[in-house]
């Protein structure tokens, strides 16, 4: 099961909104087959392990990381093909909560004879796909707020300067975070501060759709990313678009969605809902302060990535993770859980779920 959650990851950031599954198929004591679901679209786990068999898998088993599909979508079932082969046993990772299987797929498999054993490695299978369980079972992208900072809680220097704060290894495992998730979005006091590009530096990865929250539309037709538009897909989301403004960057290659709330800001819920409608089934959040607070005051957010780097910038003035108004007490600061701690060089990446949907007084007022 550990070398079929290797295989899922190969399809990391290519199988969305689908989820990352892997397969091995063993027989006599030797793998005579393995498979990973390559992107959406694509032959599922089971059907390529199955097709890359060495020799007969009649009285096998298959080892999956995922309950597996018993539904015809863009590709036929994959309960079929494993009683076609005549497989004895299937070791299942993780339960699938798509209403179209969910369950279904292991009493399909027992109603025929097989021998079905779930939940094994669950945990470990259950986090190859928080993505997708989320956005099956919502229709809402899965979001993940990151951020580096310093010991001191800075993200910034008190002039703004802001690189480097960490090193090189955390840097490229964010770059591998980018390639992960189907889209991006950072703020426009980020773009006008930081020109970012705002694309994955790594050969051959996805590379997330980019989205820039920009309530007054004031994106510099001059930045990185006006300029790459029509190489990677764009959109800037914004209270109101005046339509020269509105077909001025629709012409440099961008789409501007108008998402206005009532206090004139771009309504991130409703955001999140037309991310959702387009297929994005997640959302990573690189923003500034102003950007974060928004994000969690809407109640948005399920996971926050904190870079953390051994040094102390101070400064009354310089940014942090985390801005607004700011909670009046400890008891109505966001509740964070499920810690999970990473080491990258001499940074440490710090990941917790958001934890209740942060039902408090100051994050729903």
């Amino acid at each position: 099961m550990r070398r079929a959650i290797a295989l899922a990851r190969r399809g990391m950031g290519w199988t969305a909104p689908n989820p990352m599954v892997g397969a091995v198929i063993v027989k006599d004591g030797k793998i005579i087959g393995e498979g990973w679901h390559p992107r959406c679209g694509e032959l599922h786990a089971e059907r390529r392990a199955l097709s890359n068999c060495s020799t007969d898998p009649a009285g096998a088993t298959l080892y999956v990381t995922l309950e597996p599909c018993c539904h015809y979508g863009r590709t036929p079932p994959c309960t079929e093909i494993i009683l076609e082969k005549k497989i004895a046993r299937v070791v299942i990772g993780s339960r699938d909560p798509n209403p179209k299987v969910a369950g279904k797929g292991a009493a399909i498999l027992r109603e025929h004879g097989v021998q079905v054993e779930e939940d094994f490695l669950r945990r470990e299978c259950d986090e190859l796909n928080p993505e997708f369980f989320h956005y099956i079972t919502t229709g809402r992208p899965y979001v993940v707020m990151k951020y580096a900072m310093t010991l001191d809680g800075k993200i910034a220097a008190r002039t703004g300067a802001s690189k480097w704060i960490t090193g090189e290894a955390a840097r490229r495992h964010v770059h591998a975070l980018r390639g992960r998730y189907a889209a991006i979005m950072a703020g426009i006091g980020t773009v006008l501060a930081d020109d970012p590009l705002l694309n994955c530096r790594i050969d051959g990865a996805h590379q997330p759709v980019r989205i820039i929250c920009d309530s007054a539309l004031r994106l510099p037709e001059s930045s990185q990313l006006c300029r790459t538009a029509s190489e990677y897909r764009t959109v800037a989301v914004c209270a109101s678009a005046p339509a020269e403004r509105r077909e001025r960057l629709e012409s440099l290659g961008m789409e501007v969605w108008p998402l206005g709330g009532s206090d004139g800001r771009v309504d991130l819920r409703a955001l999140v809902s037309r991310l959702g409608e387009e297929g994005l089934s997640s959302l990573l959040i690189e923003g500034g302060g102003t950007l974060h607070e928004a994000a969690l005051r809407a109640g948005v957010v399920n996971h926050v990535c904190a870079y953390i780097a051994p040094k102390l910038l101070g400064g009354r003035e310089a940014k942090t993770p985390v801005e607004g108004l700011g909670a009046a007490s400890p008891a109505e600061g966001a509740q964070l859980a499920g810690m999970k701690m990473t080491a990258l060089g001499e940074d440490i990446l710090l990941e917790y779920d958001i934890a209740g949907g942060m039902n408090n007084v100051y994050w729903n007022c």
